[in-house]
């Protein structure tokens, strides 16, 4: 029963060290407020700033679940060591903030009439659920 029990608690502890997917990542709440002095065009600066840093970190992202599925089906199945390579390299504290100033740059946008910005944001997101 110990055994059985122990072998549970792993297999969830590796489970719960898998990074995840970049569209599986919730953004975190933002506060536009600290968009609000910003112009239209200091909006579209900053959009594009934001958004150079998430398809950097989209793609380390997706290279590192990867990473962490193959070590889990290896560490499951053939040499349960291989589950310590999935230890590290998680950014999805980082991907969520970076979601949520997407969305307070567009609340910002609306509210300062900026229809190229959120007219970006928008088709930002059709691209990605088409993506999915």
């Amino acid at each position: 029963m110990k055994k059985i029990a122990a072998a549970t608690a792993c297999v969830g502890l590796a489970l719960s060290a898998c990074a995840q997917s970049p569209d599986s990542i919730s953004s975190a709440y933002i506060s536009p407020l600290q968009y609000q002095a910003h112009t239209c065009d200091q909006l579209q600066q900053e959009l594009a700033r934001i958004n150079a840093r998430v398809a950097e970190l989209a793609g380390h992202q997706k290279n590192e679940a990867t990473k962490d599925a193959v070590a889990l089906g290896a560490g499951l199945f053939l040499f349960w060591p291989a589950l310590f390579f999935m230890i590290g390299g998680d950014r999805a504290e980082e991907f969520a903030r970076l979601k949520g100033e997407i969305e307070a740059v567009e609340q910002s946008a609306i509210q300062k009439d900026c229809t190229t910005v959120s007219t970006q944001i928008a088709r930002q997101r059709e691209a990605a659920k088409k993506r999915q």
